[in-house]
Order: structure tokens, then C-alpha cells, then sequence
């Protein structure tokens, strides 16, 4: 069976579901097969992980001598734009103390870790929140110093968690603030670079503030009034990789990319190049989308990017469904299905039901039940859900900062608490919700019943948002025969169910603002392949390989008809090297040492070499309407001559103005490239500037930079 990444999670030997009627009427057919062992997953892979997202400042002030002194610091937090004390120590304590770890959170997300800037702003506040930046190498004293936060990372992996940092390469600080802030400064090795008023080399764009009336409008100039870094500088480019490369040193298994919408996309695979020569880390960027909003650029860059997106279609649509109730649960599954189709690998988005950009879930005033049955369905989703700090103990609060309030107690016996620790290690032990399929069994506008499978491993979960009771009939399920006790353990009202030999559940009466989870591990002796990650990389670079039933016995595996080294095997992960083959995209499968081959894996991207950023920039390219710039060339990057996958659209406002275009692009460092422009309308049709190929060697370790007219 082959599989493209789009389609991984969609026929790994899963068998068919067929859905006839909805509602009452709903009957569904089914084929089992086979699959499971639990495992622990590489740091690329947190499929089975559960993230717990930390406001550092907010969290637990672990140590006072670190606290901030005069305007900077509210002691009681009152004033929620100022520090309120919290720190790397208190993240240490609470893991030590078991308030983490008996959660059964595996991951933890802390603000960002360097140091900000230290003014007061009358309006703003202070960079309590990590996300104004003067100097990305060094640590925030605010939260520790260096030892502190290896301390943390230390701490962390000796009690099975991994640590996650926020990494901001769009900005540094607010650059118009009335003199009160610090104009944007940045900071090398204590050296003042350059402000944003005192910029000679540009480090930084001075193309006013984004309207979002654009894709380019958002990446050329600032957001809101923060200064914005040019990354097309030599200098910053290799300031922000120099920065990541020494927080990655010191162990830590995750990155999350802040405001990757707002940043040139091919530049950030460059980022994401360096990343994964450095030291492979699961990555996931920030593209806020409001709710009901889809973009199909949102799904471009989480398939062209090589790193992951917090989910926020299905962080919106969960508010909707079960906070807002604007939405029903026939939304909800549009949104499953939605984000199934367009992601290449949905397992490894990032959903949530809050965060710091946003209103806290629970609302005040509001019913708690609501938000037990939001984390039930998160924590049961595809994905790797996060949970933000405080929603175990209902934390409310509206927009920035009245979300961001201080830790109320650390209370292990809230329901909240309990449904995360009831769930959190079923990810664990059952690959259905590391890697499995999402199937309606039953819906109506507020019952949902849905399935997640994977070979032999079934999770089946009945939800009712309502305050009515529903009675439920004609469920099938690919659940063995057998009788299956709630995972939640009653919870969240949840019961025990029979399955009949046939796959049937009999009818079942659904109470108020219910939910059961009910599940099957087993066993698979086929190799079925779930996740691969990182998504693409050079030849050399490492890859693992999550799923079930490899045996403990090394086979081989192929990208394309290349065989891979093999660094490690066992029967649920395996680490291999990516063959010195040419940049392109390639099937990878596994065959197992008794000659039987897995699923296959379409689409892992190998790239050329490392990855430099160049600016392409062609004048005097007249278009019709409908008309736009791309380019094309001899390497796998420029899509080697193929107009469908030609690169672009160019840009032609921002930087450089019509008839001039320009786009940022990844090219193999080092590399004489032979390239055209072309023109693209609407219907596909292409138009080939004239004159022999254009030729430009990229630069080894920089950016670069190539100026021509259009060849009429």
C-alpha cells in the first residue's frame, strides 16, 4: 500500500469505514487489522506527548533573588503587564513535586528563554512575556541564568519530560513608544547591533506597519510596532541561526517558531535547514487564524516548510463547538476532515482549546463542565495537543493579559486535573491517538461519536455537549468483541459499553454533558509505518521512524530504491540516515527481516545540501491581470524545469515596486544554479521569458542576492 504524506494516516492497512445515514440513522461497516506496543518517541516525534504551555513569568517564583526590582515588578501581580516573579526554578519545583509529572505532561513549553528588554512602557508594560528581545544569546536573568535553565532541561528529562523553548526570529522590541521602551535595540555578546532609529546596515525593515492587506504586506513590514528583523541580511540570518545552534546545545527537544506569517517562507526553510543539521528538534510555527478562518497559504507553509503549525482551525473550532456554541459537532467533523486533507501529516499539528493569544476557555461565571469536555476531546484528537497552564484549575480571564494571570494553586484534585491525568498516558500506551485515523461512528449537532484506529489499537469516544439526554443506536465500531470500561473512569458521567461479535454497540442512552472513552490495545507482527520526522533533510541527516510492529530485528529501509544506514531499530522506532541520493522527494517503506514491507511514506523531501537564502529580483516583468511572477531551474529546489512546481508567487509592493518582483528562495549553498522567470495566469497557462538560462552561484554560508531584467 503506498501512501503520500497527505494520505499517511488515511491507509496504513486500516481496512474501510463506510458511513451510510447520520444521527440515529447512522451505521457504519468496518475492517480491523492489525498493530501496537507502547514506546518512547524520539524528540521529533511527540505524537504521543502531551504539552503543557508555561507563561514563565506567571508560573511558580521558584527563587526571589532573581526577581525584578521598581516599575518592572508587581509583587501581588495586580498589574498584569509587569513581572510577577515566576521563573525557571519554580518549573524545576513543580516537576520535582510531582504537580507535572503526575499530570502526566511529557512536554513543556516555556515563554522564551533570552533576554528582553528592561524599560517600562506606560501603555504596554514590561517584556514580562518574553517576546521583546534585546539578545537572543543570552539568558533572561529574570527567569535564571544559564546553569538555572540546563538545570531545567536536566530536571525535565530525568522525569520523562521534554522542554520546548518559544523562539521569536521576527523581531526584537517596540520600536515607537514615546521614548519609554528601547527603539527595538539589539543586542551581540553585549555589544549594542543597531535600534530601529539607528539602523546604518538595515538590519531591520522600515516599510511601516502591516495592515494585513497581503501575504507581503505581513512579511515586509512590522507587526504592530515591534521592530522587524530583515533576515535577508547577512548579519541577522546568521545572528538568529548562530542564537538557535546555542540553545540547541544545551539539550532542549522542541522549538516553537513565534509569528511564522509574518516572515519570508523560503527563508524559514532555511532556518529549519539549520535546525535539523544542528540537532533535529520538533518544530511547530505560530500562523494565528481567527475563528472560521481557513488559508490555503496556512497549509502550504506546514507542507513546505519542514515544520509543524499550532492548529488553530481546530483550536477555533473546538471554542466554537463547545464555548461559543456557535458551532455543532457537523462543524467540527467539516474541520477534521478539512485539516486531514490538506495537512500532509496532521498528526504532527499542534491543537489546543487556549493560549496566550487568546480568551481563556473557561469563562467566568461559565460552567466548568464545558472545559473537561473541550480537554477530553483533546486530548483524544490527532495531533499533539497542549494544554495551557491554569486551564486544570479553570483560570479565566479575556484578551491579553487578563489571560495571563498568575498560577491560582496547584490543585491535583480539581476534574480538570484528573481527566488530563486519566488521559495523558493513554497517548502513551495506545498508538490509535498517537497515529491514528479519525472516523465518525454517530453524530447529531451535539453528540459526536468518534473513532481513532491504527492496525490493532482502537479508541472509541462518545461526547454530549447538551444539557439533553440522547439515545444512541446503531454504532459500529472496530473494537473487538468484549465489554470496555471508560477510561475516564466515570468522570465525565462516562459507563461501560458491550461490543457484540458483529462490531455493534446496543443502543446506549447518552446523558447531559457526557463523555466515554472506551479502548483496545493489541499487538501487530506487520511492519505499519505512522510517523516520520523530520520531513525532510539532507543526505546524512537523521530520521526516525515511529510505528508498530518492525520487530526487534533490523530490516533495511528505502528511500526510493536507495537503501538507508540504519542507526537503530526496534519493533516501534527506528533511526535511519537519509542516502546520499539527489534532492527530491522519495517514498520511504521499511521491509522487516522476514522480507514483508509497511506502508509507505510519499513525499520525504530531500534537500540538495544546506540551504541559503537568496533574493531573486527581476525588473521590468510587464504582466496581465491575473498575471504573476515565479521562477524555475535546474535544481530540485527551483523545481528542476517542472511548471508545477514552479516558485512563487513573486512579490511587487512592498520592497521593490511593479514591474520589479522579488521573492526570497532556498538554494543549495555553494551552487551554480541555471534559472528563468516565467509568468503564470490563473489557468495554469505559463509564459517563458526569452534568451538562454540565467546562471547564479549561491553563496556558501549567507544570503545572496540576483538583479536582471525580464528577457522579452
Amino acid at each position: 500500500m503506498k501512501l503520500n504524506r497527505r494520505n499517511l494516516l488515511k491507509g496504513i492497512g486500516l481496512g474501510t469505514i463506510g458511513v451510510t445515514g447520520t444521527g440515529a440513522n447512522a451505521e457504519l461497516t468496518y475492517a480491523t487489522q492489525t498493530a501496537t506496543t507502547e514506546s518512547p518517541r524520539a524528540a521529533v516525534d511527540f505524537t504521543d506527548d502531551v504539552i503543557y504551555q508555561i507563561i514563565t513569568d506567571r508560573f511558580e517564583n521558584g527563587d526571589e533573588s532573581n526577581n525584578p526590582s521598581g516599575d518592572l515588578y508587581s509583587e501581588d501581580c495586580s498589574n498584569l503587564r509587569k513581572y510577577c516573579g515566576g521563573d525557571w526554578q519554580g518549573v524545576i519545583d513543580r516537576i520535582e513535586d510531582g504537580y507535572l509529572t503526575n499530570m502526566g505532561i511529557s512536554a513543556i513549553w516555556i515563554s522564551p528563554p533570552f533576554e528582553n528588554i528592561t524599560e517600562v512602557d506606560s501603555d504596554s508594560g514590561t517584556s514580562y512575556h518574553g517576546y521583546w528581545a534585546r539578545d537572543f544569546q543570552d539568558p533572561n536573568p529574570y527567569f535564571g541564568d544559564m546553569e538555572t535553565f540546563q538545570t531545567l532541561v536536566d530536571t525535565a528529562h530525568e522525569n520523562g519530560i521534554k522542554i520546548v523553548i518559544d523562539f521569536v526570529p521576527n523581531h526584537t522590541s517596540p520600536s515607537t513608544d514615546g521614548g519609554e521602551l528601547e527603539d527595538g535595540v539589539l543586542y551581540d555578546d553585549d555589544e549594542v547591533v543597531a535600534s530601529y532609529s539607528n539602523d546604518p546596515e538595515d538590519y531591520f525593515h522600515h516599510n511601516g506597519g502591516t495592515d494585513y492587506s497581503s501575504y507581503e504586506d505581513q512579511i515586509y513590514r512590522n507587526l504592530y510596532n515591534l521592530a522587524d528583523f530583515d533576515q535577508q541580511e547577512a548579519y541577522i540570518d546568521q545572528y538568529l541561526k548562530d542564537a538557535i545552534r546555542q540553545w540547541l546545545d544545551t539539550g532542549i527537544d522542541g522549538l516553537r517558531v513565534d509569528a511564522v506569517a509574518h516572515m519570508a517562507p523560503k527563508w524559514q526553510k532555511t532556518l529549519m535547514d539549520t535546525i535539523y543539521d544542528h540537532q533535529p528538534v520538533f518544530t511547530f510555527g505560530e500562523w494565528f487564524l481567527g475563528a472560521d478562518e481557513s488559508n490555503q497559504r496556512y497549509y502550504e507553509f506546514s507542507n513546505d516548510s519542514g515544520m509543524s503549525l499550532l492548529d488553530f482551525r481546530f483550536g477555533q473550532e473546538i471554542r466554537q463547538v463547545l464555548r461559543e456554541f456557535d458551532d455543532d459537532w457537523n462543524d467540527f467533523w467539516d474541520m477534521l476532515q478539512e485539516t486531514a486533507s490538506e495537512h500532509d501529516q496532521v498528526v504532527d499539528q499542534v491543537p489546543f482549546i487556549d493560549n496566550h493569544d487568546m480568551e481563556r476557555f473557561t469563562t467566568s461565571g461559565g460552567d466548568t463542565r464545558n472545559t473537561d469536555m473541550a480537554l477530553a476531546v483533546l486530548l483524544t484528537s490527532r495531533g499533539t495537543p497542549t494544554v495551557y497552564y491554569g486551564t486544570e484549575q479553570y483560570l479565566t480571564g479575556g484578551n491579553d493579559p487578563d489571560n495571563r494571570k498568575p498560577m491560582p494553586s496547584f490543585n491535583t484534585t480539581t476534574t480538570a486535573y484528573e481527566v488530563i491525568q486519566a488521559l495523558a498516558p493513554l497517548r502513551k500506551s495506545n498508538a490509535a491517538l498517537a497515529f491514528g485515523d479519525t472516523e465518525q461512528r454517530w453524530m447529531n449537532s451535539d453528540v459526536f461519536v468518534y473513532e481513532r484506529e491504527f492496525g490493532d489499537n482502537v479508541v472509541l469516544v462518545a461526547i454530549n455537549r447538551s444539557l439533553n439526554r440522547y439515545d444512541v443506536s446503531g454504532v459500529y465500531t472496530a473494537l473487538p468483541q468484549g465489554t470496555y470500561s471508560d477510561a475516564l473512569g466515570g468522570l465525565l458521567s462516562g459507563f461501560d459499553t458491550v461490543v457484540n461479535a458483529d462490531g455493534s454497540i446496543d443502543e446506549f442512552s447518552l446523558g447531559p454533558q457526557t463523555v466515554c472513552v472506551w479502548e483496545y490495545s493489541g499487538t501487530t507482527t506487520e511492519p505499519t509505518l505512522g510517523h516520520v520526522g523530520p520531513t525532510m533533510g539532507q543526505p546524512g541527516h537523521t530520521v526516525t521512524i515511529s510505528g508498530e510492529g518492525f520487530g526487534d530485528t533490523a530490516g533495511s529501509v528505502q528511500f526510493g530504491s536507495t537503501d538507508a544506514t540504519v542507526v537503530s531499530w526496534s519493533d516501534t522506532q527506528i533511526e535511519v540516515d537519509v542516502p546520499s541520493v539527489s534532492g527530491g522527494y522519495y517514498d520511504v517503506h521499511i521491509v522487516d527481516d522476514n522480507g514483508t514491507e509497511s506502508n509507505v511514506f510519499g513525499g520525504y523531501e530531500v534537500l540538495s545540501g544546506d540551504q541559503v537564502s537568496v533574493r531573486f529580483i527581476v525588473d521590468e516583468a510587464e504582466t496581465e491581470p491575473g498575471e504573476n511572477v515565479y521562477i524555475m531551474g535546474d535544481v530540485h529546489e527551483l523545481g528542476e524545469w517542472d511548471t508545477d512546481r514552479a516558485v512563487g508567487p513573486f512579490f511587487n509592493e512592498v520592497v521593490y515596486e511593479y514591474p520589479a518582483w522579488y521573492y526570497d528562495v532556498n538554494v543549495p549553498a555553494g551552487t551554480t544554479v541555471a534559472f528563468k522567470f516565467v509568468k503564470i495566469d490563473e489557468s495554469g497557462e505559463v509564459t517563458w521569458e526569452s534568451g538562454s538560462n540565467r546562471q547564479y552561484t549561491a553563496p556558501t554560508d549567507s544570503t545572496g542576492e540576483y538583479v536582471g531584467d525580464w528577457q522579452a
